[in-house]
């Protein structure tokens, strides 16, 4: 069954799927909404869900450097509150520090213009955080198996 991550900010919302096998991430769409306005936030990503059934859902959980929560983290923590009302696939949140950075630096490092990059950059730290849940749960698979 499939993965869907989510990269949350207060107007987009960034997101990868991975394909049926669990292997490979890849970008979906950027979900927009007016500034905070959450509740349309949640309503797209509730009729996401019903097009894309996942399993799993994994849901970028910005903290500090320090490992200190803020404000990203805190809409996070509430994000998955909302999301578990209306689906059954685990939510899980997922330490995302530098993945906004990660992305900008390829699409940049791919010569892609600021004005699409804008565009796009939501979904590519998506796919980083979704591509390393996949490789993570796929090497605990592997090393369960040797046991």
């Amino acid at each position: 069954m499939r993965s869907i991550a989510l990269d949350v900010g207060s107007k987009t919302v960034g997101v990868a799927i991975s394909d049926l096998s669990g292997f490979l991430a890849s970008p979906l769409v950027t979900l927009r909404f007016a500034s905070e306005d959450y509740d349309d936030a949640l309503n797209q990503i509730e009729a996401l869900l019903k097009e894309y059934p996942v399993d799993a859902i994994i849901l970028g959980y910005p903290k500090h450097m320090n490992g200190s929560i803020g404000d990203g983290a805190l809409r996070s923590e509430f994000f998955k509150d909302e999301i578990e009302k209306f689906t059954s696939a685990t939510v899980i949140l997922w330490d995302e520090r530098l993945t906004t950075v990660m992305a900008h630096q390829s699409l940049m490092s791919n010569q892609m213009r600021n004005e699409k990059r804008k565009k796009v950059v939501d979904q590519v730290a998506a796919v980083t955080m979704l591509q390393e849940y996949l490789d993570q749960k796929r090497q605990k698979e592997s090393q369960n198996g040797r046991k």
